[in-house]
């Protein structure tokens, strides 16, 4: 038996980018484990990731192209060559094109891939093409916008920074689903003697594993945290010799908000006692070196870059950045340590586009614009299923005008609606460039096992769809690889030509971000600014949600599951049985006031749609909301529509984000 080791990296939109170790075998990979040696993965993978070699080379591979022959949404298609695919696809094009301009075709991905190259390769060729651009705002951008508005371009602290910490807060973050390393460290910090806390708004599986949770209302965390600031300042708990240094506008803040920020106030939005504010704000004052790793589903809500402002307040009253191991960790940003330009080319844009949000493909497909969006190209992503306000998406995708061309690896309930399915490579299949944005930490990899059938990548697809459309430079005629040695022939202060030469050998590496001691904050005014006069909000203050004035009286939350992320891996029958059936969690006072009984089909209903989910009573949910956990494949699901037929296309107050957990709804029995 001729087997091989060889190094990968996990490809998917998780904050660990973990490095693996893939056991081939004649050209088949028959083994996934976690790489002992990367720094932050340290032998240790999530479920999803343990069996990759049945994601690789599960018999719902797609290996051809396929044409469609009937109708939309069907499925049924019948394979043609690569050759006749391409021809049609340009052929197509151009004539939309010549008809209305190159802004009549939109392409849609997200981060199915997070690798700098083939995340980034469709870029080039539709800013070359005159394409409509995408804004790709549906995960953490308010996140942020709110840690930019008070923290600048101030890098995140290192997140290994929660072993010196005496007091951890996983706060909106289900990490024992979404960061297993984190959870790994902050249990480790938790046996050496921290206090590890929970702040989320159901009791999640990361609820179990620390010293106390703290369930607050959906889109309450804000108030927690102003009503937090309200008690430190008023006990003499703020550290003002450090706020005298580093902080701007504090005064102001002070005298302005804080007064009306009391915990009584704050309970009746947050959802939790006054005396429990009380308490936390005192023992988050008192602790020595108090860490908050700050979750992305806060912030997906009308108010998500407000929350971002207020929680980042705590650290810079309470003074706790002075102390190693103190502070927020909001995730890392990398971008500076690879020109990334010289991938996605913006200089190929000859004239200005339009930008259409991704959280508002439904609208985009279904109203009418000029140009209308007459043809979409999916590639790494599922909007189908992912997308807000599912029913206006499948609207459009039923459209028989719109040209629509799905990049993927199965038939996902997107590719389900194309003319043409073009079969995509898995990441084992093909080179790219890895960064983190959990942590410092950065890796190459090569492909090690050949294309499953007669898959490509993004990068060919783009390199012969340019071919297609006629175009000659040069730029579109190399390989994955030169683009990545592009990335990392670039001289920069995040990691010197010891890490250069280890990340061109496959090694996970750590960058460093440059750091001035004399200016930590980096900021316009060099200080931490509570006060930004260049925002429409110049202070930190509370926000209502979206959901609050929508008429519906539980508030729904599409939450994380260990065993699927978003759309992805629901071809693994292993990890959907382990979800069992897409359900609904309801505490047992709201099922009981609707006659509604554990394990019945109930249905979720708003204005935008309605929802058929088998009911599971459990008091792990509070009372007032309801849960789900991950985003199923339709195919999966009775009645055909996912939890996405629930949530809104609405934006988020800063960073045109998704408010996919700012969702109202009533259930009732089936």
């Amino acid at each position: 038996m001729n087997v091989q080791t060889r190094r990968s990296v996990c490809p998917y939109d998780c904050p660990d980018t973990c490095g693996l170790l893939v056991e081939v075998e004649n050209g088949r990979a028959v083994r996934v484990t976690g790489d002992p040696q990367h720094p932050i993965t340290r032998g240790l993978l999530c479920p999803k990731m343990l069996h990759y070699e049945k994601t690789v080379h599960s018999s719902r591979r797609l290996t051809t192209p396929l044409l469609r022959t009937g109708p939309k949404g069907s499925g049924e298609f019948t394979p043609i060559g690569w050759g006749e695919a391409i021809e049609r696809i340009c052929k197509r094009w151009k004539e939309l094109i010549a008809a209305h301009g190159g802004e009549t075709i939109l392409p849609y991905s997200y981060a199915g891939t997070m690798g700098l190259v083939q995340r980034n390769s469709g870029h080039p060729f539709f800013h070359r093409l005159g394409a409509s651009r995408l804004e790709r705002t549906i995960c953490s951008p308010a996140k942020d916008a709110g840690w930019k508005t008070i923290m600048g371009d101030t890098p995140a602290m290192d997140p290994a920074a929660m072993e010196q910490s005496d007091l951890i807060i996983l706060w909106g973050i289900n990490a024992a689903a979404t960061s297993i390393h984190a959870m790994r460290d902050a249990q480790a910090a938790r046996r050496r003697g921290a206090r590890v806390w929970a702040i989320d708004t159901y009791r999640t599986p990361t609820c179990a594993a620390v010293d106390e949770a703290f369930i607050v209302r959906p889109g309450g965390d804000g108030a927690l945290a102003l009503g937090m600031l309200h008690v430190m300042v008023r006990d003499g708990l703020a550290d003002r010799g450090f706020i005298a240094a580093n902080v701007l506008g504090f005064e102001r803040f002070e005298g302005e908000i804080l007064p009306l920020c009391s915990p009584d106030n704050m309970a009746a939005v947050c959802g939790l006692p006054a005396a429990t504010i009380e308490r936390l704000a005192r023992e988050y004052a008192a602790a020595g070196a108090p860490f908050i790793r700050l979750g992305s589903g806060l912030t997906r809500y009308g108010n998500g870059a407000m929350t971002v402002r207020t929680i980042a307040c705590l650290p810079a009253v309470s003074g706790a950045w002075q102390h190693p191991g103190g502070g927020v960790f909001p995730g890392t940003s990398t971008g500076a340590a690879f020109p990334l330009s010289a991938v996605t080319r913006e200089d190929f844009i000859s004239s200005p586009t339009r930008a259409i949000s991704m959280n508002q493909l439904g609208q985009a497909l279904n109203e009418l614009a000029d140009p209308p969006v007459n043809s979409l190209y999916v590639y790494h992503s599922n909007p189908a299923t992912i997308a807000p306000d599912q029913n206006a998406v499948i609207r459009g995708l039923m459209r028989d005008d719109l040209f629509t061309v799905v990049h993927e690896r199965f038939m996902t309930d997107t590719a389900r609606y194309a003319d043409i399915v073009l079969p995509a490579t898995s990441s084992l299949e093909q080179p790219d460039l890895y960064r983190c944005y959990g942590s410092y930490a950065s890796q190459r990899c090569a492909a090690v096992i050949p294309p499953v059938g007669e898959s490509r990548s993004n990068w060919e697809v783009f390199s012969l769809l340019a071919g297609g459309m006629g175009w000659d430079e040069p730029f579109f005629q190399q390989s994955a690889d030169d683009l990545v040695e592009q990335l990392l022939d670039f001289e920069t202060p995040w990691r010197d030509a010891e890490t250069t030469t280890r990340l061109r050998q496959g090694e996970p590496v750590f960058l460093t971000p440059p750091h001035d001691p004399r200016q930590p904050w980096q900021t316009p005014s060099g200080r931490i600014e509570i006060l930004n006069e260049r925002e429409a909000e110049p202070l930190p203050r509370l926000l209502p949600t979206h959901a609050a004035a929508d008429g519906f009286p539980l508030r729904l939350q599409p939450a994380t599951t260990p065993y699927a992320l978003n759309s992805t891996f629901y071809e693994q029958d292993e990890l959907r049985s382990r979800q069992t059936c897409m359900q609904l969690m309801m505490n047992r006072a709201d099922a009981d006031v609707r006659g509604l009984v554990d394990g019945r089909q109930v249905v979720a209903c708003n204005q935008l749609g309605e929802v058929e989910f088998t009911l599971k009573v459990s008091e792990n949910v509070p009372a007032g909301t309801v849960v789900t956990e991950g985003v199923w494949w339709r195919e999966f699901i009775p009645g055909g529509r996912g939890v996405n037929a629930l949530t809104s296309q609405r934006l988020t107050d800063g960073g045109r984000g998704s408010t996919l957990y700012d969702v109202a709804v009533e259930v009732r029995g089936v």
